[in-house]
């Protein structure tokens, strides 16, 4: 009986100290591998992974849109119709056609891989001048929003003329930016000129509107938890946020960079660690890791520097994939367990 006392302790003990244990391990390193785009200029702005693996980036001043084979370690770039069309946000639909935003030229457009041919659907108001970012709705419509013209709205690709819908935001001048859908199929977006994120009804468009508790708060990029709440970097302040949708109640973290670490890109991985790059130095952009259970903090700087990371995708292995503006380059972050010396 003794005997079987002294096992039944030792499971128990076992099973405690199991329990105990973070679900999200911190004992990982990165590695960061760095490819040059041939783009003249270079500046990519924004990364997107297609359905075969390839990643994908918007030209910003070359005025292309670029495909990278990871496996063959290949560029290929497509040359858009309208010249300094300024591409900005990209998403890859299911058939691999790449959508993305003509943020200086007011419009949507579609390329064929296949073909290289491209498509494009100017927004119907002149005052939507600035499509900003995608993303695919459930039904295969696409929804953005256009910053300086403070809209959001929705392109059928189905219909002829992209049957464009746009909803003004309620707040004045506030600057609709970066798109996540949490697991419903909600658009949530930030509203990157006042301290508000907002979600849209995917039907009807209304907008509902999240103040953050710090007026001077900027909210640039967001990202949506395993949870469905949302992950935001504070732009001006330096703070990593989390907002609760369902209460309204928001978290900070300040940032390990400080008040002028700039928090940009950013996204969450498949275990709910938090990814970001801080661009306050563009010639020393810094990773950065946020466990949500232990709130530690981890950081790696890129090796060429980043020169301002803007935006962060992940891919089916989940790897992180950048697009290093100013040293007109593209990463990818491989992730890797460590073993701990605890």
């Amino acid at each position: 009986m003794r005997a079987k006392a002294l096992v039944m302790v030792a499971l128990v003990a076992a099973s405690v100290s199991l329990s105990a244990r973070p679900a999200i391990d911190d004992n990982v390193d990165v590695k960061i591998d760095e490819w040059l785009t041939p783009s003249k200029p270079a500046y990519p702005h924004d990364p997107a992974v297609a359905p075969d693996g390839s990643v994908w980036y918007t030209g910003q001043r070359a005025n292309v849109i670029g495909r990278f084979d990871p496996a063959t370690q290949q560029f290929k770039e497509y040359t858009l119709t309208t010249p300094n069309s300024g591409p900005h946000g990209l998403q890859a639909d299911k058939d691999g056609n790449i959508w993305y935003t003509g943020n200086a030229a007011g419009l949507i457009g579609k390329v064929d891989p296949k073909t290289g041919k491209v498509t494009e659907y100017k927004m119907p108001n002149p005052k939507a001048r600035d499509p900003h970012t995608i993303a695919f709705l459930r039904d295969g419509r696409i929804f953005f929003t256009v910053q300086a013209g403070n809209f959001i709205g929705t392109l059928d690709p189905k219909a002829p003329d992209g049957a464009i819908k746009l909803v003004e935001s309620p707040t004045v001048n506030s600057r609709p930016y970066g798109v996540r859908l949490d697991s419903k199929g909600v658009p949530y977006f930030d509203e990157f000129n006042s301290n508000k994120i907002a979600s849209a009804d995917p039907k009807t468009l209304i907008i509902r509107e999240y103040p953050l508790p710090d007026p001077a708060a900027r909210p640039r990029r967001i990202a949506i938890g395993k949870d469905d709440t949302v992950w935001y970097g504070d732009y001006a302040r330096g703070y990593l946020g989390h907002l609760d949708p369902k209460t309204g109640k928001v978290e900070e973290f300040k940032s390990p960079g400080g008040p002028d670490s700039k928090p940009y890109a950013i996204d969450v991985t498949s275990d709910g660690a938090i990814w970001y790059v801080e661009t306050g130095d563009e010639t020393k952009n810094i990773l950065v890791r946020f466990n949500p259970e232990t709130k530690k903090f981890l950081t790696w700087p890129i090796p060429s520097g980043g020169g301002t990371v803007r935006n962060m995708e992940i891919d089916k292995a989940g790897n992180l994939w950048l697009a290093e503006s100013g040293v007109g380059k593209i990463a990818r972050v491989t992730i890797k367990r460590t073993t701990s010396t605890q």
